[in-house]
């Protein structure tokens, strides 16, 4: 099958044969339908942030399962499902207590001594990243990284509910609980706000202020739901604050960058609760002030939007089909496997929502 492989960081990704090893106990695999194309990807691309290689990316996905393990329950062959990175063991403290997105997943992961799942055609091993490897024409996983969803549900749509559209909209129902009225900033509008801001329409949300500097990504966040769209580059904390009369109830940075993460916690009112989502370099440091704490200010990180993927994905497609979730405005393009470094160039200019390659089935 092919997949694209990253060998060396800062460097295109090679298109070529691997081979997939036969599917263990509570191993799934899966034909690849489609995978979004998500700046976290483009971060270990890059190199600022480190894995093993050589490594296939790609954990935005969809697809058809093709076989199962002799002790999978979950998923059977045929199924449409969508696969999501927090894999989750089920017994751990975080997965018992239902925080399954905290779970460090190491059962789900063949262990050292095994075969690896995936091979070159001379049998060195391929490093499988973020335990998906979604840029292949199949993945084999751990039931626990994958849900069945509506085979109805539209693959290439499905496909972002993997990381963009459950780490945005688990933010607003999981990690900050957005009730109907409270005030919403999203910092940065690529797939992770922009879904962060359709979801905070869905919860009811008085006021969503989008702040983004390409005009191309404030439309989409205004047909998405923003009732106001404000360009970065001329907007301050205090031009938010100013606009809200006092501040918002929640500021949601998803765009991974220091200073976006202070204009939302300069953002917040007091009581409010600043949310960063964005993948910052690893050395940065985001912080309240004393007179913040003074006012009952919070600053969370919410890794995946808190989510818990079994429950969240299935509800989100119902969303979709209800015509409440906007998947079609997110997805700008679709793409071939053989066009996926040009679509990660055409990501670095930051004018477009979200790519997702689609597979021939």
């Amino acid at each position: 099958m092919k997949a694209a492989i990253l060998h060396t960081v800062g460097q295109p990704l090679s298109i070529e044969d691997v081979v997939m090893s036969n599917p263990g106990p509570r191993e799934v695999l899966i034909r690849t339908a489609a995978c979004g194309l998500c700046h976290s990807d483009l971060h270990f691309i890059e190199g600022a942030y480190p894995h093993p290689l050589p490594a296939i990316p790609g954990h935005e996905a969809a697809g058809i399962v093709e076989a199962v393990g002799s002790d999978v329950r979950s998923v059977k062959v045929g199924d449409a499902v969508v696969t999501c990175l927090s894999a989750f063991c089920g017994t751990c403290e975080y997965c018992v207590s239902g925080r399954l997105s905290l779970c460090m997943g190491v059962a789900t992961r063949r262990q050292p001594g095994d075969a690896p799942r995936i091979t070159k055609a001379d049998g060195s091993p391929v490093n499988q990243m973020l335990n998906l490897s979604a840029y292949a024409e199949q993945m084999l996983i751990h039931e626990n990284a994958c849900v069945t969803i509506n085979p109805d549900m539209p693959l290439d749509r499905a496909a972002i509910l993997g990381c963009a559209v459950t780490t945005g909209a688990g933010t607003i129902f999981n990690a900050c609980k957005v009730t109907p009225g409270e005030t919403v900033a999203v910092i940065g509008c690529g797939g992770v706000g922009l879904a962060t801001i359709n979801a905070a329409k869905i919860a009811g949300a008085g006021r969503i202020i989008a702040v983004d500097p390409m005009p191309e990504k404030r439309a989409l966040a205004i047909k998405l739901g923003a009732t106001d769209a404000i360009d970065a580059n001329d907007a301050s904390a205090a031009t938010i604050v100013e606009m809200t009369k006092g501040g918002v109830d929640h500021a949601i940075e998803a765009v991974g960058r220091p200073a976006s993460a202070a204009t939302a916690v300069g953002a917040l009112r007091r009581g409010g609760t600043a949310t960063i989502l964005g993948m910052m370099p690893l050395s940065e440091r985001v912080s309240l002030g004393a007179f913040d704490l003074l006012q009952s200010k919070k600053l969370q990180g919410a890794i995946m939007g808190g989510n818990r993927f079994p429950v969240d994905i299935p509800r989100l497609v119902d969303f979709y089909m209800r015509g409440m979730l906007d998947l079609d405005t997110i997805v700008s393009e679709t793409i071939p496997l053989t066009a996926i470094n040009e679509g990660f160039e055409q990501m670095k200019k930051g004018d477009a929502a979200r790519s997702v390659i689609v597979f021939d089935q």
